[in-house]
């Protein structure tokens, strides 16, 4: 079977000339076979949400500094702190209270090489709360660390006991003036 497939008439080899060939090059295809778009420069036509689409605002760089996580949002009422803190609970982190009197962000102060910064290193309001379950707790420690530190910044921040990381951080207090 296999000898009658080889011999067969329909089977024909290549000249060693041809197999080296290639089609010459024959330029660019032309762009007229593609159809024409007019060019419309107002953005404001491509997205369609029934209006006009309205740009959203940026952060203004000056006299804002943005701090930690959610530092965007106007700051966190006694509900929206004890939502946050039972997601942290519900995850299984441990919950933690640092303050910071002077700087509440990153600066640059001591050393001017690539990657070093000041204030990334906060003071540890007493232990970590190891074995809390009651995110009301933790905002009892936060309202003792604001009658302490009435000028300081405070945030809670949240470790992984598993992983040994810090999973969560937001400034949950700024004082007068930021």
């Amino acid at each position: 079977m296999a000898s009658s497939m080889i011999s067969s008439p329909a089977v024909t080899s290549a000249s060693p000339a041809q197999a080296n060939m290639v089609a010459p090059f024959t330029g660019l295809k032309s762009l007229a076979g593609f159809p024409v778009r007019k060019a419309n420069n107002d953005i404001t036509s491509i997205a369609n949400n029934g209006g006009r689409v309205q740009c959203m605002q940026v952060w203004p760089p000056l006299g804002k500094k943005k701090f930690e996580t959610l530092s965007y949002l106007p700051p966190l009422t006694n509900e929206q702190l004890l939502k946050e803190v039972e997601y942290l609970l519900r995850k299984g982190w441990i919950p933690c209270l640092e303050f910071e009197l002077e700087h509440g962000f990153v600066y640059r102060e001591n050393n001017k090489s690539p990657g070093y910064y000041d204030g990334r290193y906060w003071t540890m309001w007493k232990l970590p709360m190891f074995g809390c379950t009651d995110a009301a707790q933790v905002l009892k420690e936060l309202e003792e660390a604001k009658k302490a530190y009435p000028s300081a910044f405070v945030r809670i921040i949240g470790f992984d006991n598993v992983r040994q990381v810090q999973c969560i951080s937001f400034i949950a207090h700024r004082p007068p003036g930021y």
